[in-house]
């Protein structure tokens, strides 16, 4: 048995390589799937380089059982592993995934967790979430609600043991304003014909387009 870890040096999966030339090198996981925010994927990189033959056999995933324990959309969804530590990291992170239109799902220890929820409905919107911990063990537990009752149930008891969130995707936005359609329809008249410029924002907008073109007319007018 060998430790390989995150600092495992270049020195060291050289060595590993050199065996993979005449003896099966198995990489095992104390905990879930092998290299799944866990480490690994330089050694299959290097391994790969160097012509190795690569097997994978599945181990269990939190990140799958826990959306299957969630009752959230699991037709998409993606995996974000661990954010970062630093508030201001945390919050770029979640921006880049603000919009999409999937289920969300990541790791987090007990005493980030409440932290780690707050910026989430901050920064994404009060979703429904789930929060699992200690999947398939004698305490396993799953908790639902939105993202701030979640936040506030663990704010003065943080949870022990692995921890999977899962944030459900963004709910359908509401319709636009009139003084939305009105600015959209000032902005594409100063580009466009009365016709095509309420096609453009009936588009963009998700709004009625003879609608549109009577107001669009007014303006004009």
């Amino acid at each position: 048995m060998i430790p390989y870890h995150d600092h495992s040096n270049e020195a060291l999966r050289d060595k590993l390589i050199a065996r993979m030339a005449g003896e099966a090198v198995a990489l095992l996981s104390d905990a879930g799937t092998p290299l799944i925010s866990d480490p690994g994927f330089k050694l299959v990189r290097a391994a790969r380089a160097a012509g190795r033959a690569i097997y994978t056999l599945p181990g269990p995933c939190a990140a799958i059982a826990a959306l299957t324990l969630s009752g959230l959309p699991t037709d998409r969804f993606l995996f974000m592993g661990f954010l970062p530590a630093k508030a201001k990291a945390r919050e770029d992170t979640l921006r880049e995934v603000a919009t999409l239109s999937a289920s969300l799902v990541f790791y987090e220890s007990g005493p980030r967790l409440s932290a780690s929820l707050a910026a989430m409905a901050n920064v994404l919107g009060d979703r429904d979430a789930a929060v699992s911990r200690e999947i398939s063990k004698a305490f396993e537990e799953t908790r639902t609600g939105t993202l701030s009752e979640l936040s506030a149930l663990y704010t003065n008891a943080p949870p022990k043991g692995e921890i999977v969130v899962v944030v459900g995707p963004p709910g359908e936005a509401p319709p636009a304003s009139q003084d939305e359609a009105d600015a959209a329809l000032r902005e594409a008249l100063t580009r466009l014909p009365v016709a095509k410029a309420a096609g453009e924002v009936a588009k963009n907008l998700g709004l009625d387009r003879r609608t549109l073109y009577a107001r669009a007319m007014e303006l004009k007018g």
